[in-house]
C-alpha cells in the first residue's frame, strides 16, 4: 500500500492521516467542507511542530510528512487509493451513504475500512457491492498517542482483506487486537458503560465531577477520570455509542444516563465545545 484515503477531516480523521504520513504513506484527506479540511491539516501541522519541539521527530521528517498529505473536498480524488478509511460521524445512515459513494469510486482492488467505534461492521459492509473487501479499523483518540487499533472482521470480510489491514496497522506503528463483530466491540463495550455509570453517580449527587475523576485516578489507577475522558471523547460520541449498545443488546444495563443526554442537548460536548463535565 502506498496511498491511503481518509473521509472525514475531524479529530479522528486528521489523526489517522498524521500517523499514516509519518510512516511514509501518501494520504488524501477528504471532507465535504473545504474549511474542515483546512482545519484538519492545520491541526496536523501544529501536532508535528509539537513533536519536533519535544524531540520526537526532526524538522525534515515533519516537513516530509506534511508534504505527503493532500487535502480535498471532492470524494473522487480518492480514486487511486489502495485503502480508504471512512472516519465520518458515528451515525449509521451517514456512514452508509459515505461507503456507497466510496464503493463506486475506489478501484476494485482497494480495501475499504470504517473507523466506527460501535456500529456493526457486517451491516456497514452490506452496503458495498463486494463486502469481502470491507473491514473495521477502530483507532483510538488521540490517534498519534494511542497505540491500539481494533481490527474487526464483518461476516463477509475476506482473509486477504484482514491480513492486509493487520500489515498496514503494524506499518504505521500500531498494535492490534483481532475482534469479532459485536456492538461496541471490545474496548468500548467495557469503557463506555463505565463512563455512563460515572454520569449516573454524578447525576445522583454521590460526588462532584472532580471527586469522581480523582477517585478513579487514585483508587483504580486510571490515568484520566471517566468524566474527563468523556469530555475528551466528546459527549455526543459517548452518547451515540451508548445508544448503539442499548438498541442492539436491548438490555436496560446499557440505558444512557439522562444527564448525559441532557448535556448533549445543551451543546455541552466536552473539550471541543469548551464545556462538558469540566470547563476548558
Amino acid at each position: 500500500m502506498q496511498t491511503i484515503g481518509i473521509v472525514g477531516a475531524g479529530q479522528m480523521g486528521s489523526g489517522i492521516a498524521l500517523v499514516c504520513a509519518t510512516a511514509g504513506l501518501n494520504v488524501i484527506l477528504n471532507d465535504l467542507d473545504e474549511r474542515t479540511v483546512e482545519r484538519g491539516i492545520e491541526g496536523i501541522s501544529s501536532t508535528l511542530a509539537r513533536m519536533v519541539s519535544k524531540g520526537k521527530t526532526t524538522s525534515d521528517e515533519a516537513t516530509g510528512a506534511l508534504a505527503r498529505i493532500k487535502g480535498c473536498a471532492v470524494l473522487t480524488e480518492l480514486v487511486e487509493c489502495d485503502l480508504a478509511i471512512e472516519a465520518a460521524t458515528e451515525n449509521v445512515q451517514v456512514k452508509e451513504a459515505v461507503l456507497r459513494k466510496l464503493d463506486a469510486i475506489v478501484q476494485p482492488r482497494a480495501i475499504i475500512a470504517t473507523n466506527t467505534s460501535s456500529v456493526s461492521v457486517t451491516r456497514l459492509g452490506a452496503t458495498l457491492a463486494d463486502p469481502s473487501r470491507f473491514i473495521g479499523m477502530h483507532f483510538f483518540n488521540p490517534v498519534p498517542v494511542m497505540a491500539l487499533v481494533e481490527v474487526i472482521r464483518g461476516l463477509q470480510t475476506s482473509d486477504a482483506t484482514f491480513d492486509a489491514t493487520i500489515a498496514l496497522a503494524k506499518r504505521i506503528g500500531k498494535s492490534t487486537i483481532c475482534v469479532k463483530n459485536s456492538p461496541g466491540f471490545v474496548v468500548n463495550r467495557i469503557l463506555i458503560p463505565m463512563i455512563n455509570e460515572a454520569v449516573f453517580v454524578l447525576q445522583e449527587g454521590l460526588a462532584g465531577a472532580a471527586e469522581i475523576d480523582e477517585g478513579m485516578k487514585l483508587g483504580a489507577n486510571h490515568p484520566i477520570g471517566p468524566l474527563a475522558l468523556a469530555d475528551l471523547i466528546g459527549l455526543d460520541t459517548t452518547l451515540a455509542i451508548m445508544n448503539v449498545l442499548y438498541r442492539d443488546f436491548n438490555e436496560p444495563k446499557y440505558r444512557p444516563a439522562p444527564l448525559l443526554k441532557e448535556m448533549v442537548d445543551a451543546g455541552y460536548l466536552g473539550r471541543k465545545s469548551g464545556q462538558g463535565f469540566h470547563t476548558y
